[in-house]
């Protein structure tokens, strides 16, 4: 089994907002968006899908696709959708804000059994909270709580939470959290 080192980076985003993960060759894309959601420390409270070579990858929904428009992500793995180094595909999570992550496969290397993967080997800058109106509501919101005195100063706060801080991302965190989640882990 390979072990892929894919960088993760948020489009539309200045300064990035990027991620470093080691994850198995086998892993799934259905398990891949549960590594994400914690790498980038999304809450999962939205759809997502992958774009890769023009073909939707995700959970197909009956009331908005056609059959076979949308392909099992639960059968999906990385080793057959980044199948060489420079490979990338898009992960677009919230259909509202349209987060869009450009994941390309870094390096392909052996796995080290004493190592627990998946794992964030590095990382910039917090994610935007959840529904705040994608990459114009986050440069918005991000202005506002530069500045103590604008009139929406205190209701952005007390909405993003006192500990949001745009400049601060844990690795240690995001790997304790998928550490955490056996599930996510492929042998």
């Amino acid at each position: 089994m390979d072990l892929y080192r894919v960088h993760v980076s948020l489009r539309e985003i200045e300064p990035a907002i990027w991620r470093r993960i080691e994850l198995s060759s086998q892993t799934t894309l259905k398990q891949f968006h549960r590594i994400l959601q914690v790498a980038m420390e999304w809450e999962d409270d939205h759809l997502h899908e992958y774009i890769i070579g023009g073909r939707r990858y995700g959970t197909s929904e009956p009331e908005y696709d056609e059959p076979g428009e949308v392909v099992r992500e639960a059968g999906a793995r990385l080793a057959t959708v980044l199948p060489q180094l420079g490979s990338e595909i898009l992960y677009i999570y919230d259909f509202g804000d349209y987060w869009q992550h450009d994941l390309r496969l870094e390096a392909i290397l052996p796995h080290d059994p004493e190592i627990q993967y998946p794992r964030v080997l590095d990382g910039q800058r917090c994610c935007p909270p959840e529904d705040c109106g994608g990459s114009s509501g986050y440069a918005n919101l991000l202005e506002i709580l530069l500045d103590p005195t604008h009139e929406e100063f205190e209701h952005m706060r007390g909405w993003a939470g006192p500990r949001f801080n745009a400049e601060v991302y844990s690795i240690d965190a995001a790997n304790l959290r998928l550490q955490n989640s056996r599930s996510l882990s492929v042998k």
